[in-house]
């Protein structure tokens, strides 16, 4: 293949959870400078319509999406609305998520609080790849990429039910790929460590900051922009061959929170 080929997007359509700020953001608009067509999902309309016009305006194709993810309905309605208005489904990227910051004290949290983060971090991801493989299937291409953590890897306190959740995403992407294969679906999962977003920054504290720094080989915070780029990578012919794995995108290290 030639090289000008590895990353090329064209005629592909991608589902975005999330797609309204950071992360989620980004990997709309690298997804769309790839070529991709691109259904930008949010519960903010607003803002995935502020990302969707952004990428329309810079001669890219994309739509928003209203999508409340806790609503089986709201679910489908995005495949079958990415189906309608571009063909087919041939990316999913599960960002949308839930939890951490070490604001879990296990004392302190109830049962409603365990089963939404779990419901947000792992059963929605399930579901939408419930719905998005028979499509991705019948259109001869699927990459599945779930946004997990560095928590998923990590031993820290305050911060059980949030990194459990992404670890059983992890596992769930790796057994899936065998259920998935015979459709031609690749799925993987991206590991964010301290990227700049706007949940890191409600936590973040100089003397965490300088504590991450001291972890992290390269010696810098993440940005969205790192990320996004490795979605980019996991979405693209380039990675054809991987599937069921984990790239942790963390600077070399392993930050905690506390």
């Amino acid at each position: 293949m030639e090289i000008n080929h590895l990353f090329d997007l064209k005629d592909k359509v991608a589902i975005v959870t999330g797609g309204g700020d950071g992360i989620g953001r980004e990997c709309c608009e690298i997804l769309a400078a790839a070529g991709a067509s691109v259904v930008v999902s949010d519960i903010n309309e607003s803002k995935a319509k502020c990302v969707a016009d952004h990428i329309d305006a810079q001669g890219g194709r994309a739509i928003s999406v209203k999508c409340d993810v806790f609503d089986d309905s709201d679910l489908r309605n995005l495949i079958e609305t990415a189906v309608t208005e571009f063909g087919t489904v041939n990316i999913l990227v599960n960002n949308a998520g839930l939890g951490g910051g070490g604001r879990e004290n296990p004392f302190k949290i109830d049962l409603a609080y365990v089963e939404r983060v779990y419901r947000m971090n792992v059963f929605v991801p399930w579901r939408l790849c419930q719905l998005a493989v028979p499509e991705m299937g019948k259109s001869g291409y699927g990459s599945i990429i779930n946004i997990t953590s560095i928590g998923s890897i990590n031993r820290e306190a305050n911060m059980g039910i949030y990194s459990s959740s992404k670890a059983a995403l992890n596992h769930l992407a790796a057994n899936l790929a065998y259920d998935f294969g015979p459709y031609g679906v690749r799925i993987n999962n991206v590991g964010p460590g301290a990227t700049r977003t706007a949940a890191l920054a409600s936590v973040l504290t100089p003397e965490m900051q300088a504590r991450m720094l001291g972890n992290t080989p390269i010696h810098r915070l993440g940005e969205v922009s790192d990320i996004a780029q490795a979605v980019l990578f996991l979405a693209s012919p380039a990675s054809s061959w991987i599937s069921g794995q984990v790239l942790f995108v963390n600077g070399g290290g392993l930050q905690t929170i506390s």
